[in-house]
């Protein structure tokens, strides 16, 4: 008979990633930079492609290429099916209710547009409140003040401590009468702080209020079920989980999605068109107008079968390990701050070193083979919450070790040799 302690322990090397196998996948990190192997810990940005996707990019296009829908040719009824199967594949993947909920866009920035200027636009009056909170990305904040100028609605944020999580007790008392839609951040892509979406949906949903969650920097690292979330709306983009550029999805529940009026006009997402009046196609097809990033689609549904093979659970596994590591090797450097800690958060560190800008962290880390991302992130309001204008952040994806942390940590200490700080 297993023993609770034997089943942990077999639960726990379930869990272990053979990362130098799956290292092997990304042909992209086999090479050097300024002479030292390259170590990519900007995965927050953006990360890199498996061959599978890479190979299903260019099978898509060098055998099955043609426009989606109303073809009857052979590589017409091909593309589309390899189209819809993508939609099938995102559906599963979210388990979402039905695969009508789930509209192709080009990334996590076009859902929350469309949300904007379809639902918003339909919706909001003047003194209705729109509540995000203070540690969003810009694509979750500069959409709505454009909204709030064409409507006279309100745009209102929830705040954050000085740790980095969303103070829930004022974002409960800043739902009111008036909160049209909550749209926040899943996790924070210049923190890593995770937000507890599930309280968020249920006390927005108390209020009357819709739910927008943007899921770019969760999707790919952490499960999202968003019939338990029940939220109303959610965006990821395909780049940050191993898919193409320029491919996305917007969830939507059903009811909501046939409310909502079309966010562009042209082509595919009609029914029927005269002169005097058009009649839209029903959805999603009445929000993707035009012709889609068919190719995009296809590599994003080989991308979510990567991420399948590996499995969500041992990806979740491997970045906490890191994420915990990489913590504490940081925190020992004397002079370095990590900014956000949160309770709760994701593979992402963002820190500051005393009397180095970030931009030259970026620049000497880089001469030593560590690719970080520098600057604001398209987060000022936050790095304003903390007092400074720009961090250096890395991330961590399924291909990242324990060896990367450390040449991190030997960059960084070369940055302080160069500014006399050793």
């Amino acid at each position: 008979m297993t023993s609770v302690v034997e089943q942990k322990a077999t639960e726990a090397r379930s869990r272990q990633l053979d990362v130098e196998r799956l290292r092997a996948d990304f042909p992209v990190l086999h090479q050097s930079v300024h002479g030292r192997p390259l170590v990519y810990l900007d995965n927050a940005a953006s990360v890199h492609k498996p061959q599978s996707v890479i190979d299903a990019v260019g099978k898509f296009y060098s055998h099955d290429y043609a426009n989606v829908h109303r073809g009857v040719h052979a590589l017409s009824e091909r593309a589309t099916d390899a189209y819809e199967a993508a939609r099938d594949r995102v559906r599963e993947f979210i388990n979402a209710a039905d695969r009508r909920e789930i509209v192709f866009v080009r990334g996590t920035t076009e859902a929350i547009n469309l949300v904007a200027g379809s639902f918003g636009r339909q919706r909001l009056t003047p003194g209705d409140e729109i509540l995000i909170t203070a540690m969003e990305h810009h694509a979750n904040i500069v959409p709505w003040q454009l909204l709030c100028e064409q409507t006279g609605a309100r745009l209102v944020v929830a705040p954050v401590d000085d740790h980095g999580d969303v103070i829930m007790a004022e974002f409960s008392r800043l739902l009111g009468a008036r909160t049209r839609l909550v749209s926040v951040t899943h996790v924070s892509n210049a923190l890593g702080s995770v937000v507890p979406v599930r309280q968020v949906i249920d006390l927005a949903h108390r209020h009357g209020a819709r739910v927008l969650i943007d899921a770019a920097q969760s999707v790919p690292h952490m499960r999202v079920d968003v019939q338990a979330l029940d939220c109303d709306l959610l965006a990821f983009s395909g780049h940050k989980m191993y898919g193409p550029t320029g491919i996305g999805v917007l969830y939507g529940k059903a009811e909501l999605l046939r409310d909502m009026p079309p966010y562009q006009g042209g082509g595919e997402m009609i029914r029927q068109v005269s002169f005097e009046r058009s009649i839209y196609a029903d959805i999603p097809y009445k929000f993707e107008a035009g012709t889609q990033h068919i190719a995009g689609a296809v590599g994003l549904k080989a991308a979510i079968d990567y991420i399948a093979s590996v499995g969500m659970d041992a990806i979740a596994h491997h970045e906490a390990q890191l994420l915990d590591y990489a913590t504490s090797r940081l925190q020992a450097i004397s002079g370095l701050r990590i900014v956000g800690t949160a309770k709760e958060k994701a593979g992402i560190i963002s820190f500051v070193l005393d009397g180095v800008h970030a931009h030259d962290i970026g620049t000497i880390v880089d001469q030593q083979g560590v690719a970080v991302r520098v600057g604001h992130h398209c987060a000022m309001p936050i790095m304003k919450h903390f007092g400074v204008a720009a961090t250096a952040r890395a991330a961590f994806a399924l291909y990242n070790t324990e060896a990367d942390v450390d040449a991190l940590v030997a960059a960084v200490e070369k940055v302080k040799e160069v500014f006399g700080h050793v």
